[in-house]
């Protein structure tokens, strides 16, 4: 069986990066940001109507990893759209089968927004967004009785932080 590993955050908080970098440490499976190469491919931020393929996406993603790797590091789950369409939409509807995906993930590491902004192209709303963003995230969490482990600080006091909340789910 294989465990599953959510980085979340709001934009611009290093995740990616962590991600990356705890897919090399364990040699796990990384399942990248859909919505980062969406946007890329498609010049622009997607629509209301765009959003449930985007979180169907991103969980095929991580399921086919999880066939492949024992571990396997995600770069953002569906629950991140879900709140970006409620965020941007008003629209709940992919809500609970994102609860229900984030339910299957062995930890959350919730990476804090206390990295210096950094404009990115057209995801990036800025600082202001971006913690509102987080309080939604934390809200949404909460408010399901998820478990989550906050990842903060430096690079380096962010990878101790998730090596540590690791422990529990290596192999």
């Amino acid at each position: 069986m294989s465990r599953l590993v959510a980085l979340l955050g709001a934009e611009c908080t290093g995740k990616s990066t962590l991600a990356e970098a705890l897919a090399a440490r364990f040699n796990a499976g990384l399942v990248s940001e859909y919505l980062r190469e969406w946007c890329d491919a498609h010049g622009r931020t997607p629509l209301q109507h765009e959003q449930a393929h985007i979180a169907a996406e991103q969980a095929a993603r991580i399921d086919a990893a999880a066939r492949e790797h024992e571990l396997v590091i995600c770069d953002t789950t569906p629950l991140i759209t879900a709140l970006c369409s409620q965020h941007y939409f008003n629209d709940d509807s992919l809500l609970p089968e994102a609860l229900a995906f984030q339910r299957r993930c062995d930890l959350t590491l919730l990476c804090a927004p206390d990295l210096p902004w950094q404009a990115d192209g057209i995801q990036r709303d800025g600082p202001e967004v971006r913690a509102r963003f987080d309080a939604r995230l934390r809200a949404a969490l909460a408010g399901h009785g998820l478990a989550w482990t906050d990842v903060g600080g430096p690079q380096a006091e962010r990878l101790a932080l998730a090596l540590q909340a690791m422990d529990a789910v290596r192999p």
